[in-house]
């Protein structure tokens, strides 16, 4: 077959890690750029420019700087104690789970050979001996806690990040929307590229520990990185379905009972669930989004790697052909590095109608940027043709033919995004027909809504679709796999893009918490409408490479168990199928019954203080915030553990009592419907939030007449948005992961389903 790569191993073993710690360089120096803003009130110098800009600022918003500083500081730590006192709540609870689940790995991987410790024959080779099943069990255990730890530590990580930026960026908004927007974009660019470069980083330490051990079995090797994946995504799962809940719970009790029933702006001070709802915002777009993507990028790159190791390269230990995922990851960071420059120290934003161009450029100029990436790595580090393993025969591949399967999920991924923006953002007549149903009352607006969101499916599916059948035409399932890793490979970008919304969200809730003009609050408002929609394209390529990464786990997962083919038409696979399309509609009633139950409490509670404070309304008197705060802790932990148990569980059931080919079904049938309940949810509820923006904003002539605050067509359109953010925020984003999930730990499990499952057809 082929040459050899012009890439030695050497040369591999030194760009991955490299690549990994300039990644984590640049957002620490990111995060130094965001720390010069300071927090504490400075005397003005007297002389000099700085001096005198600081005392410029003081009299143009006519109130005393340092009084104003001192909220905004004052607010941010109560923000931020919520949001750590919740992660450690929800962490305390998660561990507990880790360690369950961690014996359970250990105990049915170990059972495939009876915990035998001696060496059994290769799979593919049979002339050669691989270290015993034990074994795999042992490292596979490991490898699941190293994810697991990873993503909480990213998840974490984020959030610290997201609370330290959201007072800066409200500082910041008072020199102009310039310099708030480049605070805010900072933070986010922090986390996106400590998330990426450490995921890559532990992974790849992580496979070179455990080649100390494996040697020449990679066949076994890759087989235990895979609980690397699952450790990652179980981990996200709790993150974003506990996360959401909180968030939703606290949303809809300051809107109903703030906005609705009290006719207060939002953020107002009086309002009680106003700390929680900020609070909210962190733990579930900031923590949850970072878990969760971490979690796909985890994955994907163990599905390439799972059917990469049984194929030609796996077979003649080819180490650089083997790391191409790590290696077009790699060159990922580095792309989007170049990219964040671009929309920090390039290009100034100068105005507020430059914010969303300017996101969307980074999107655009990553995408174009990684491509040549791509072909670069494709050339340097992939002999030129080579076998993949393709359902128990070999397929001859060519290099360039595996550079349009990245290329493709990477294109794929633009498109997604973009027709996303389309779908949600207030710019477009979509949301605005949205807005304008307004007009006759909330119901047309739920109806125009929902039709919004189920329309917006069709592109997205499309473009999976397409880059689906070109990735599997040229490269199997390996071709699909890096195809999700190409959607991923631009990831810092991604995210940077996704936690910009949050930060801007929190900094215009503490403009008004801290009482500043009216002017500083649209430019808040301004840096917030245009994360809204960049929030929703992050949703998008979540939910897009997750579809893409679940096919590849099923690939890997139907090579592992040994099955040739899926039959639809026997009942064994077909019953499966029929219950995993149902599985999405569980989980979602689940979790938007969960985010009803606990708004429920916190708009009781919030009726309670408003009718028992004596001068709440007036302001005189401080609202509780911390009950609120307690309420939304405690139901969203309560209720983040069913649905969590339906997903982690539903795999192990279906495999030992019906067996791989149910299974296998359950996969299919939980991914088709999932996707596109996923993208529908999250493009609904982002239509309502934006149209009720429109509306506010009062831009256009269109918008004025809806408008203005208070109006019929404003609280319709407050209405709308209030029944969407459960969907946006909670069930959509939370099915991406189920889709994964199931898919990633019925890998792990698969040789013990092939060896001891289905109990139930044995006896009948």
């Amino acid at each position: 077959m082929g040459t050899t790569t012009i890439l030695s191993d050497l040369g591999t073993e030194i760009v991955i890690p490299i690549c990994a710690v300039i990644g984590i360089l640049f957002s620490l120096f990111q995060w130094y750029l965001v720390s010069q803003v300071k927090l504490s009130p400075e005397k003005p110098a007297a002389d000099g420019k700085n001096g005198f800009t600081e005392a410029l600022i003081e009299e143009e918003e006519g109130v005393n700087d340092h009084t104003v500083v001192h909220r905004c500081a004052e607010i941010q730590n109560a923000i931020s104690e919520g949001a750590t006192s919740f992660l450690f709540t929800e962490y305390q609870y998660v561990g507990v789970f880790m360690a369950i689940f961690a014996i359970l790995i250990f105990v049915f991987l170990g059972s495939v050979e009876g915990f035998s410790t001696s060496s059994k024959v290769c799979t593919y080779d049979t002339t050669k001996m691989c270290k015993p099943a034990l074994m795999t069990a042992v490292f596979s255990t490991v490898s699941f806690l190293l994810g697991a730890i990873t993503s909480v530590v990213s998840g974490f990580l984020g959030m610290k990040i997201a609370t330290y930026a959201n007072a800066r960026t409200t500082l910041e908004a008072r020199k102009g929307v310039s310099k708030a927007f480049i605070v805010a974009f900072r933070s986010g660019a922090v986390m996106g590229f400590l998330l990426a470069a450490n995921g890559l980083l532990v992974l790849y330490i992580t496979i070179n520990l455990f080649k100390i051990y494996y040697g020449d079995d990679w066949e076994g090797l890759f087989e235990s990185i895979t609980g690397y994946g699952l450790g990652g995504s179980s981990m996200a799962l709790f993150g974003r379905v506990g996360g959401g809940i909180y968030t939703k719970a606290a949303d809809v009790g300051a809107d109903l009972v703030g906005k609705v029933e009290r006719n207060i702006p939002e953020d107002d001070p009086r309002n009680p669930a106003v700390i929680a709802d900020n609070v909210g915002d962190n733990v579930g777009d900031i923590a949850g989004m970072g878990s969760d993507l971490f979690g796909s990028y985890a994955e994907s790159s163990c599905a390439a790697l799972v059917v990469a190791s049984i194929s030609s390269f796996g077979n003649t230990h080819d180490f650089t052909s083997m790391m191409y995922p790590l290696t077009v990851s790699s060159v990922g960071i580095l792309v989007c590095l170049i990219t964040t420059l671009f929309a920090t120290d390039f290009f100034e934003v100068k105005n507020v109608k430059q914010i969303e161009p300017s996101l969307k450029n980074q999107l655009i100029i990553s995408t174009v940027l990684m491509t040549i990436g791509i072909a670069i790595v494709s050339w340097i580090a992939l002999p030129s043709s080579f076998t993949i393993f393709n359902f128990g025969a070999q397929k001859v591949v060519k290099n360039w033919q595996l550079f349009l399967c990245v290329g493709v999920g990477l294109w794929a991924g633009l498109i997604i995004g973009f027709v996303t923006e389309y779908y949600t953002s207030n710019a477009y007549s979509p949301v605005q027909d949205v807005a304008d149903s307004c007009r006759t009352g909330a119901a047309t607006n739920v109806i125009f809504g929902l039709a919004l969101g189920y329309k917006s499916v069709i592109i997205p599916i499309f473009a999976i679709a397409i880059s689906i059948f070109v990735s599997f035409s040229f490269a199997a399932m390996y071709g699909v796999a890096v195809a999700a890793l190409g959607m991923l490979s631009t990831i810092a970008t991604g995210l940077a893009i996704d936690a910009y919304g949050p930060i801007s969200d929190n900094a215009g809730g503490i403009a008004e918490m801290a009482g500043m003009s009216h002017r500083i609050r649209e430019r808040t408002d301004a840096l917030d409408a245009a994360g809204n929609t960049t929030a929703a394209i992050g949703k998008g390529f979540a939910i897009g490479s997750a579809a893409l990464v679940s096919l590849a786990l099923f690939g890997a997962f139907v090579s592992r168990a040994e099955i040739t083919t899926v039959d639809v038409l026997t009942p064994k696979v077909f019953i499966g199928l029929i219950v995993g399309a149902m599985l999405p509609y569980w989980f979602s009633a689940m979790t938007m019954k969960s985010v009803g139950k606990a708004a429920l409490k916190m708009v009781e509670e919030v009726r309670r203080q408003f009718n028992t404070i004596p001068g709440l309304m007036e302001g005189t008197a401080k609202p509780d915030y911390a009950t609120c705060v307690k309420i939304s802790t405690d139901a969203s932990i309560k209720e983040m553990i069913p649905p969590g148990a339906l997903v982690m569980l539903t795999p192990l059931i279906v495999g030992i009592f019906f067996g791989v080919e149910t299974l296998s079904g359950v996969l299919a049938g939980s991914l088709v419907s999932g996707v596109q309940i996923a993208i529908s949810a999250s493009n609904t509820g982002g239509a309502w939030d934006n149209a009720k923006k429109y509306i506010e904003a009062g831009v256009s002539e269109h918008a004025k007449s809806l408008g203005p605050k208070g109006s019929d067509p404003h609280k319709a359109a407050v209405i709308g948005d209030t029944v969407g953010d459960p969907l946006k925020d909670t069930s959509g984003p939370s099915l991406n992961i189920l889709i994964k999930l199931m898919a990633v730990e019925s890998l792990v499990f698969a040789p013990f389903f092939a060896t001891h499952g289905g109990l139930l057809f044995k006896f009948f």
